[in-house]
């Protein structure tokens, strides 16, 4: 490691080299340790498909951020980290490169075609690792996982026979959620609604005893074709009589019938439903109390079928538009509305879902529900903030069955087998079975498990589950989870119920809820807009600790950020700020030999700096302990920027100039209150907290394990501290004063202190000297000096003999024709403004431009009356 710090910050000469001197020396690593409180965070596993984003940044930042806190704390702190075999993307990546071969999966055959996602999975699905170890995640990299390795397959396997065997997972024909593209069902949690501007076909289908006609209205007019029944409420008076006779379907011809069923609204529409089953999930339960016919008129990839001739191979959008053609020629068109509705589409590829009957897997989910809201309910597990708790138990309030079975090559196959002989199934964790009732091999179902069934597992499977591992007897249950309120659906409450079924146990105690990464305008980052910022760019111009610093600047659980270049480089500037303090400590300290401790004896302002550090730490662990990541680094920012940086040095100079033991002493304490303010920085800024660390006094291999600073009350010294704020605060106001009437740091003059703390200003006279640019100070009770400027602070009353600061006859000349000038840039810019012609002609920018110069002018004039007051007071 480095042992002297270079002139220039320049992360990226150290960034790399301080990475590998981590994990060469096996800091990430956690043992179950009796002596020691375990800390665990499982790292929500990135797909093997991804590319480092801003949301993985802030993500693994804020977990990073946690568990360093915590091993600085004592404890053994485990960040598990693994990757997700994410079953669509992944096979559309690899079915995509078969593809510009020329080649099918289906024509190399299953074994081939994983032998081909395994050699994709080996190049590829290692990159998003490499890209989270840039921004510094300290992850236990040597538990690695991956939701397909052996261990979790075994677990996913004990799973789901034992929900099969308790009755809580089966197989049926149920109404799924089908992705016409990916080609596969999807979950609920995985559809996404979206406004999408449509029509209401309003029809008229005859009865058959021509005694008249039905009305009614779909958005969807092409799954017509599959209707059949049609439905009314049975307490809408309307249709009473109705209720029991047969209709012919339009154009079809078929005879089908009319029932009643609560279901439908009597006040929407024509308080008329068309009952389409195998493409409605309402309809096909109203089927299911109806005991109708079931008739799919679609092909997977959204076709119509081959029994409709005239339409058979017709996209469904295609088919839509001659079916109504063919409606309006027969009669049964009446008119056509605009409507506006919520659509679903595939989380993946946002294409329009097919409700769709088909066989499927699915898991009862009532009964697991149910303990999953008990323990939110009962605080076993706490969001933060509480708020999204209430989209954790609308999710599970509201559940249906979850279909977990994917028509993919890539993920878990299903465990179950099938006899072709007398039809038998076995559900096994065997990969293959004979059948029971005659002997003949069985074939296993073709289909995988949902990705989110094995994600469901990872808090518990990762530690060794179902085996009886000394990690899940120590790690579990896990301290906190931190992930996007995003994937509260789709992850969260999954791990709930999940956990509670299999190991009778919450599976962490705390969710931590982040928001998303925008951009500067505030909008979504999306290839789309093409606004997305590449975290690895960032961290090349700027250095990791500078995005680590950016993203959790403001952070507040569960709120969205803006990201922005200025908020970056104002980050890399305090971490160059940062980098200059250490190097004037080097200066100071480099020629003489100075221990990394407190002095015997210590001055005023040792001890305003020491007393401020240790109310700091304090303040600091408390808001990490609260997961107030955003309050917390902005303490350590301020401490490290004002208070070292801006006061103790400047404050500290003249005893470092004036050698003996008061400059050594001085010289412990900027190296002693470094050191513990690069503890404070470490968690969130580990790159930079650790070079200059190594370049200074120290014991230890590393920052990274040393103590985190914590109040202590032998460190608070209220009395010396109240001194220094005093004198500090004289400083400010006389600098402040100074600025607003343009008088220059080198024209010295005489102050003038009343105060009832004259002792503490009679020492600190000096501070006064050199920092405010006094050339004598006097001390008194009370003063009356004519021409005096006049300062009030909340301890003193300070007078400056105006003539000793500027000629005030030339500073009002100077002044008044300043203000002059300006009256007359900002009557032509409102003249400009309070045209109408000129704002209906001129171009927006050039109006916001003007605008913009206004407001500045404004300002200006308002600063400078300021100046004019107070050279007259």
């Amino acid at each position: 490691m480095a042992k002297e710090l270079a002139k220039a910050y320049e992360p990226a000469q150290f960034e790399n080299r301080i990475y590998e001197f981590w994990m060469n020396n096996g800091y990430f690593h956690a043992e179950p340790d009796k002596n020691k409180k375990p800390y665990t965070i499982v790292m929500p596993p990135p797909n093997i498909t991804g590319q480092l984003h801003m949301g993985h940044a802030l993500d693994n930042t804020l977990q990073d951020i946690l568990i360093r806190f915590k091993r600085m704390q004592g404890y053994s702190a485990l960040w598990l980290p693994g990757t997700d075999h994410a079953s669509i993307a992944t096979e559309a990546k690899i079915v995509e490169a078969m593809r510009k071969e020329g080649i099918t999966k289906e024509e190399i055959g299953r074994e081939k075609f994983l032998e081909r996602a395994w050699d994709w999975k080996k190049e590829y699905g290692g990159r998003i690792v490499k890209q989270l170890r840039k921004i510094g995640s300290s992850a236990d990299w040597e538990r690695e996982r991956f939701t397909m390795d052996e261990g979790c397959n075994k677990a996913v396997k004990e799973v789901f026979v034992r929900l099969y065997e308790k009755g809580l997972i089966y197989r049926g024909e149920r109404i799924i959620n089908w992705c016409p593209k990916c080609l596969t069902s999807i979950s609920d949690a995985e559809v996404e609604y979206e406004e999408q501007a449509g029509h209401f076909w309003h029809l008229r289908y005859p009865l058959k005893d021509g005694s008249g006609y039905i009305n009614l209205a779909t958005t969807r007019p092409e799954t017509l074709l599959g209707d059949t029944a049609v439905a009314v409420n049975p307490n809408d008076e309307r249709y009473k009589d109705m209720v029991g006779k047969t209709l012919i379907l339009p154009i079809v011809h078929r005879e089908i019938p009319i029932i009643a069923d609560d279901y439908v609204e009597p006040d929407f529409g024509t308080g008329v439903v068309k009952i389409t089953p195998a493409h409605d999930p309402n309809d096909f339960e109203v089927g299911l109390r109806h005991n109708l016919p079931v008739i799919n008129v679609m092909t997977d990839d959204a076709k119509i079928t081959d029994d409709y001739p005239k339409y058979a191979g017709m996209d469904r959008y295609e088919a839509r538009k001659v079916i109504v053609e063919d409606l309006e020629a027969e009669g049964a068109l009446v008119k056509i509305e605009d409507y506006t509705h919520n659509v679903g589409t595939c989380y993946r590829c946002s294409t329009t879902v097919e409700p769709r009957v088909s066989k499927q897997w699915f898991v009862k989910m009532k009964p697991l529900a149910g303990p999953a809201i008990d323990a939110v309910k009962n605080d076993d597990t706490q969001f933060v903030p509480p708020h999204f708790e209430k989209t954790y138990f609308h999710w599970l309030e509201n559940i249906r069955d979850w279909c977990i079975s994917r028509q993919l090559w890539w993920g878990h196959q299903i465990p179950a087998f099938y006899c072709g002989d007398c039809g038998e199934t076995v559900v096994t964790k065997d990969n293959s079975a004979v059948c029971p009732k005659c002997g003949k091999q069985m074939r296993q179902d073709p289909d995988t498990l949902d990705t989110w069934f094995s994600s469901a597992l990872w808090p518990f499977s990762t530690l060794g589950w179902p085996e009886k591992t000394a990690e899940m007897e120590y790690f579990y249950p896990t301290s906190v989870l931190v992930t996007g309120y995003d994937i509260i659906p789709f992850w969260v409450m999954r791990m709930m119920f999940s956990a509670l079924e299999h190991v009778g146990e919450v599976p962490f105690k705390t969710v931590l809820i982040h928001g998303l990464v925008r951009d500067s305008l505030g909008r979504k980052m999306s290839k789309s807009l093409g606004n997305g910022i590449d975290p690895l760019e960032v961290i090349s111009q700027f250095g990791a600790d500078a995005l680590r610093l950016t993203l959790v600047t403001g952070n507040a659980p569960g709120n969205d950020m803006r990201y922005s270049e200025e908020k970056v480089t104002a980050s890399r500037n305090f971490a160059n700020k940062l980098w200059n303090a250490s190097r004037f400590v080097h200066m100071n300290i480099d020629d003489f030999n100075v221990e990394n401790k407190l002095p015997d004896t210590l001055e005023p302002e040792d001890k305003w700096i020491i007393s401020t550090l240790n109310d700091v730490a304090g303040q600091v662990c408390e808001n990490l302990d609260k997961f107030e990541l955003g309050i917390a680094v902005q303490k350590v920012y301020d401490f490290i920027w004002d208070c070292y940086c801006d006061w103790y040095i400047e404050l500290a100079k003249a005893r470092l100039q004036s050698g003996g033991e008061s400059a050594q002493a001085a010289r412990q304490v900027l190296v002693w209150v470094l050191d513990r303010a690069l503890r404070l920085l470490h968690p969130f800024m580990p790159f930079i907290t650790e070079e200059i660390w190594q370049t200074i006094p120290h014991e230890g291999e590393t920052i990274m394990l040393q103590k985190f600073p914590e109040y202590k009350d032998e460190l608070n010294f209220p009395e010396a501290s109240a001194e220094m704020v005093r004198i500090m605060d004289a400083v400010k106001a006389i600098r402040n004063r100074r600025s607003e009437m343009n008088v220059p740091p080198s024209r010295k003059a005489k102050v003038y202190v009343a105060s009832q703390f004259a002792d503490t200003f009679n020492s600190g006279a000096k501070f006064i000297v050199k920092l405010a640019s006094a050339s004598e100070v006097e001390v008194g009770s009370a003063f009356d000096i004519d021409g005096a400027v006049t300062i009030v602070t909340a301890d003193a009353k300070i007078y400056i003999p105006m003539t000793e600061l500027v000629d005030k006859e030339a500073e009002l000349k100077r002044l008044n024709k300043e203000l002059e000038a300006t009256k007359k840039l900002l009557a032509q810019d409102e003249g400009k403004l309070n045209n109408a012609g000129f704002m209906s002609k001129a171009p927006e920018k050039v109006i916001e431009k003007i605008k913009m110069q206004a407001e500045k002018e404004r300002e200006k004039i308002a600063m400078i009356n300021a100046a004019i007051e107070a050279l007259n007071n």
